[in-house]
């Protein structure tokens, strides 16, 4: 059983844990990146068979999310946390050396499904340390996971240069991920958010909202990571460098959210909604109508900046609203928001296809308009 909400107060250790639990998600969700080129040259796919095969991994994630507030109310936060580290201790190695397709399938389904139930139940955590401490905390926290995406993309790929095999990289990553579990596991919170009423429970009211603009901003994360390169190449930019433009999105986000929490406490959470929308709408226009690759990557730079708080302040509105318990809001949201990240840079495709893929960016533009305005709806 669980321990009660009444245990133990909640403190510096708690949101040590909290934070650390954030950071080795980001970490060990983005350590498979620099994997991928090998595995796709061990089991000689193409580019459409690989497209298909990491599509394993965003399943593998949506389909636990449901059951995330169920689990955390019965067995606490800490429980199914350590539980879901350890499967993606376990999943990494063995993605790093699959022998085959289907055991390539098996291993992402497997840590799609440990990233996906991690990703509700830190952030149903989140809301608890924070609501106890009385400040804004949840930028922070969203922060260290997109740093831990930097370590995490950066240190295996630092390994590899260095000689280590991918299997050799990915125990060194799960060593990691052990030592600092171990440390900050047992100041993780032995209880989770109560149920009450139904335990599945579609979105309705301002989770309603919260989710519709979840979706809107992961569509717009994932059509950084997946189209900002490709876009930069059509602005004279040599091919090499392309990727700048979701780097400098990826290090503007973090940055953002690093500092996200004295901005949220003195300007509010509204206003850094609607703000922070329409800078990042501004800079993706930028980027799209500029006819300039160096225009193209500050507008990208821009973009990740404005979005950077907007994410975790939709979270912390989850333990404010009153209309579903957070144990089924979170999980309904994180559900509907990777759907997002899923499907967006898709459509985007088909879109570019009919119709070019700078109307098709503009739309995403349009899309955080919608978030700024949809950011008048929260609560302060």
């Amino acid at each position: 059983m669980p321990e009660s909400p009444e245990a133990r107060p909640i403190g510096w250790r708690e949101r040590f844990a909290t934070r650390a639990t954030f950071f080795l998600t980001g970490l060990g969700m983005a350590a498979w990146a620099p994997l991928v080129p090998y595995v796709k040259s061990r089991l000689e796919l193409d580019s459409a068979d690989l497209g298909l095969l990491l599509l394993c991994l965003a399943a593998g994630a949506i389909v636990p999310m449901p059951l995330a507030g169920i689990l955390t109310a019965r067995f606490g936060c800490r429980r199914v946390i350590l539980l879901a580290s350890l499967s993606q201790m376990i999943f990494l190695p063995f993605l790093a050396m699959a022998p085959s397709v289907p055991a390539a399938i098996l291993g992402l389904l497997g840590f799609g499904a440990a990233v996906g139930m991690l990703d509700c139940v830190m952030n149903i955590q989140a809301l608890i340390v924070e609501r106890a401490d009385g400040r804004t905390l949840m930028p922070g926290f969203h922060g260290l996971f997109s740093a831990g995406g930097i370590a995490g993309a950066g240190g295996v790929s630092g390994l590899l240069a260095l000689g280590l095999s991918p299997f050799q990289a990915s125990l060194c990553t799960v060593a990691l991920i052990g030592i600092v579990s171990t440390l900050a596991g047992r100041h993780l919170l032995g209880y989770g958010s109560p149920l009450s009423g139904r335990v599945f429970r579609l979105p309705r009211g301002i989770v309603l909202v919260i989710a519709g603009l979840c979706f809107i901003m992961f569509v717009t994360e994932g059509s950084a990571l997946d189209w900002s390169a490709v876009f930069l190449t059509t602005r004279a930019i040599d091919p090499a460098l392309a990727g700048m433009g979701y780097a400098a999105f990826a290090v503007f986000m973090t940055l953002g959210r690093l500092l996200g929490d004295a901005v949220v406490r003195r300007a509010g959470p509204r206003r850094v909604v609607v703000v922070g929308g329409l800078i990042a709408a501004t800079g993706l226009a930028v980027a799209v109508l500029v006819d300039s690759w160096k225009f193209g990557i500050a507008g990208y730079a821009l973009l990740g900046a404005g979005c950077s708080s907007i994410v975790p302040v939709l979270y912390g509105a989850l333990g404010r609203q009153t209309v579903m318990p957070e144990a089924t809001a979170v999980p309904a949201v994180t559900t509907i928001a990777y759907g997002g990240m899923l499907l967006g840079p898709v459509a985007i495709g088909f879109f570019a296809h009919a119709f070019g893929l700078s109307a098709a960016l503009m739309t995403v533009a349009f899309g955080l308009v919608v978030v700024a305005a949809g950011g008048t709806t929260l609560s302060e």
